[in-house]
């Protein structure tokens, strides 16, 4: 029993010795891990503080495809972001990914408008206005609580006022104002060849082929082609770059190509000026009515359906010489984002 009780002394005391080497070999390991935990949260704490000084609240937007990412600037004058931060945000591998980013701003001073609205196109260019872009504004707005179901916006965009109204149903009605017609004030140097100096089915020699376009401006300039077949017609990834950038529209076009389907059903694939090509253009529908009205493929008599690669949009000339377009906006998605 006493040999026992040795024995187990002796093992307990030898446990003990070694626990002892172990607690010292670890105790500085276990402060060097501590220490690198404890500069790597605060390390991260420096970056997020970095990242909440350099980044910016969105919501993204659609109509019919046409995507925009939305910024609240109510409280300011002037757009938030650079041309260049804008055009970061709308790389689609980088960024958040759009068309373009929309800016809400507030309306000039002693005026009559409600907002006011900029855009930076997602290569940094800053257009008039845009036709789905205004509709995805408005939907934005009455997410943001501006007014009712059935409210209306009076809008101040670089192409004058523009009044969009939302309807029951959850679509925007815009009053896109007139048309302007006049081809110098489209603007485009081709020849005016139809009534008012208006430019209808004329002649234009580009990207090594002869076309037939008519010029309208719905605060930016369309340049509207005819095709029997948008799949055969055209060589849309190069005419559409080329046409946009030809020296007869000296602040470059957007560029339509329409297949007449019926009298009130036209089908169009569209290159932006600025975005190149996207699944719907709100002027450009708008454009290509008037232009296919003017040229006598349809008569003017009620709301044309205009078909675009996104979806449909709903366009009316009416007596009053102004343009109306109804379509959709809905929002994707919101959070916060890295300016780059």
């Amino acid at each position: 029993m006493v040999r026992s009780a040795l024995i187990g002394t002796t093992l307990v005391s030898l446990c003990n010795h070694h626990l002892s080497h172990v607690q010292a070999w670890t105790a500085p390991v276990v402060r060097r891990f501590s220490t690198k935990q404890q500069q790597q949260q605060r390390m991260m704490t420096r970056t997020f503080a970095t990242l909440a000084d350099s980044s910016v609240e969105f919501a993204k937007y659609e109509g019919l495809g046409n995507d925009f990412i939305l910024v609240d600037n109510r409280s300011d004058e002037v757009p938030s972001l650079s041309p260049e931060q804008s055009a970061n945000l709308c790389d689609r591998h980088f960024g958040i990914g759009g068309d373009g980013v929309i800016f809400v701003l507030a309306p000039p001073k002693e005026s009559d408008y409600d907002f006011t609205m900029r855009i930076h196109n997602s290569d940094g260019s800053e257009p008039e206005m845009c036709g789905n872009g205004i509709r995805c504004m408005a939907q934005f707005l009455k997410d943001l609580g501006e007014g009712s179901s059935t409210a209306s916006y009076r809008i101040n965009t670089l192409a004058g006022p523009i009044i969009p109204v939302m309807n029951e149903d959850g679509t925007v009605t815009v009053d896109m104002g007139e048309p302007e017609l006049v081809g110098a004030n489209v603007p485009t140097t081709l020849t005016p060849n139809a009534d008012g100096d208006s430019v209808v089915e004329q002649d234009w020699e580009a990207n090594g082929k002869t076309w037939k376009v008519t010029a309208v401006s719905m605060g930016n300039p369309h340049a509207v082609i005819f095709v029997d077949d948008l799949e055969t017609s055209i060589d849309f990834e190069s005419d559409g770059p080329a046409l946009e950038c030809d020296p007869a529209f000296p602040a470059k076009t957007n560029v339509e190509f329409v297949q007449v389907m019926s009298p009130n059903h036209l089908k169009m694939k569209v290159w932006e000026r600025g975005a190149g090509p996207t699944l719907a253009c709100g002027t450009g529908a708008c454009a290509l009515t008037i232009a296919a009205i003017l040229a006598g493929k349809i008569p003017r008599d009620g709301v044309v359906r205009v078909t675009l690669p996104g979806g449909d949009l709903f366009i009316e000339w009416k007596d009053d010489n102004k343009v109306y377009m109804s379509g959709p906006a809905t929002l994707a998605f919101q959070g916060k984002a890295v300016v780059k």
